[in-house]
């Protein structure tokens, strides 16, 4: 009987680890339900969501919420945008709701449904009508292992900053753009959250694929899945777009896309001029998935920071948040040996949130590093102050400073990592097998020359 009953537990286990994924089918209930804006985030809030091909009649509830359960008969009932969309040979329906003229700096309650068969109920919160502070979290690539590994990303960054405004990705929330299951696997690690927190995305390279006239084009998932702002240029909807917030201007560029085609970075480089030029917000941040500088050895994106450096500095954009090479490097494009309490430019940031991690590079932009870690990010802005703090997804500060911004827009940066945990700059186990000796003496070699630069830029 023992024997009998261990082929079977092995068996089992076998058939277990063949699975690679599970399915997700659509059905007459809304998932991959997410929030975000086309519209003023103090008087409107949109909803998105999936439902299987039969549900026709899609529709939001609305109140203001109260603490007694009666205000579910009031609440009013707001035709949704249906459209259907066949992904990996099955038909779906996604529907968008956008609640308009609500009350700024209010706490609404909504549920979305058919009107029979509804989500459950949430609770959002309307921007202020002019600024105030806020925060928001911002992640890396998500990339690879996302419903067992990038999910802790997520819920830990939630479970520390859980009054955040917003969330930000930044490019490769997936491994392949049009896998019906690793959209899912991302919606499911945001679960509920991202019902809460409405979502400001930016597609990076993995989010794009070549159809069959051999045309490059974001995942069949991204337009459907979202409710991004459609203020950006023509042909880039959704991808390219700016988004004010309290006193704060973000901006999404489309970098996959300009890497793609000269014609279209020009296009946003020439956009993005216009719109900070009409910017009258205290502070300023620009997201894209390809770093302007690299924190990987071989990689450099020259084209895209010789074109966009310029207008960054030009016009002090504050903080540019980035993906793509799967470790960690914050920084500033400053000569060595000159004092980096007053940048020039734009503090860089690269982070990945996920499990897939290169080697990192150590190069001399660098003010602080990670390697072999998952991070997530939480930025608070309030009037002059910008505080910026990465985590590792087991909860522990790993880097923080602070700007402030005098009268005349220019910024005091203080460097708060050199009172936090020493640097973790270990190789991946994969590289550590993969390399040879004298590469790994290579990567000593750096990693020395990089330790004693930190110092002697602590000591003046």
């Amino acid at each position: 009987m023992k024997t009998c009953l261990s082929f079977f537990l092995v068996a089992a286990a076998i058939t277990a680890n063949a699975q690679t994924h599970k399915d997700y089918p659509a059905t007459v209930y809304p998932d991959r339900l997410i929030l975000g804006w086309q519209d003023a985030p103090a008087t409107s809030q949109s909803v998105n969501w999936r439902t299987d091909s039969t549900v026709s009649n899609a529709v939001g509830a609305i109140s203001e919420a109260d603490p007694s359960p009666d205000f579910v008969k009031s609440a009013t009932l707001v035709p949704a945008v249906s459209e259907p969309v066949v992904l990996d040979g099955h038909q779906v329906r996604y529907h968008s709701v956008h609640f308009k003229n609500l009350k700024p700096a209010t706490q609404y309650s909504y549920r979305v449904g058919d009107g029979t068969h509804w989500s459950e109920w949430f609770h959002f919160k309307t921007a202020q009508a002019q600024s105030a502070p806020f925060s928001f979290l911002y992640f890396g690539d998500a990339q690879n292992d996302i419903r067992s590994l990038w999910s802790r990303a997520i819920r830990g960054a939630y479970s520390t900053l859980p009054t955040v405004s917003l969330m930000v990705h930044a490019g490769d929330l997936i491994t392949t753009s049009n896998a019906d299951w690793q959209w899912a696997e991302w919606f499911e690690a945001g679960g509920w959250i991202n019902g809460m927190i409405p979502t400001l995305a930016t597609p990076g390279n993995h989010e794009y694929f070549k159809d069959e006239q051999g045309n490059s084009r974001v995942s069949k998932h991204w337009r459907p899945s979202f409710v991004l702002p459609e203020n950006g240029p023509k042909g880039l909807e959704e991808t390219a777009y700016f988004f004010d917030y309290q006193g704060t201007r973000f901006i999404s560029l489309n970098s996959q896309a300009a890497l793609l085609d000269s014609s279209v970075m020009d296009l946003q480089a020439q956009w993005l001029e216009q719109i900070l030029r009409q910017n009258e917000n205290r502070w300023t941040v620009v997201i894209h998935h390809h770093p302007i500088y690299s924190t990987k050895n071989g990689r450099d994106n020259d084209d895209w920071r010789n074109r966009m450096e310029p207008i960054y500095k030009k016009y002090r954009v504050d903080l540019v948040l980035q993906g793509h090479d799967h470790t960690y490097g914050r920084g500033l494009n400053m000569p060595l040996g000159k004092s980096r309490k007053r940048p020039d430019g734009p503090i860089y940031v690269v982070s990945v949130s996920g499990p897939k991690m290169y080697d990192i590079g150590l190069q001399d932009w660098m003010d602080r590093a990670a390697s072999n870690t998952q991070l997530y990010q939480t930025i608070s802005i309030d009037g002059d102050k910008l505080s910026y703090q990465s985590f590792t997804v087991t909860g522990q500060k790993y880097d923080s400073f602070l700007l402030t911004k005098n009268s005349k827009g220019q910024n005091t940066l203080v460097d708060q990592a050199p009172t936090l945990l020493p640097e973790r700059l270990a190789l991946p186990a994969e590289y550590e097998k993969r390399f040879s000796p004298e590469q790994k003496t290579e990567y000593r070699n750096r990693f020395q020359e990089y330790k004693a630069r930190k110092q002697a830029q602590q000591n003046k």
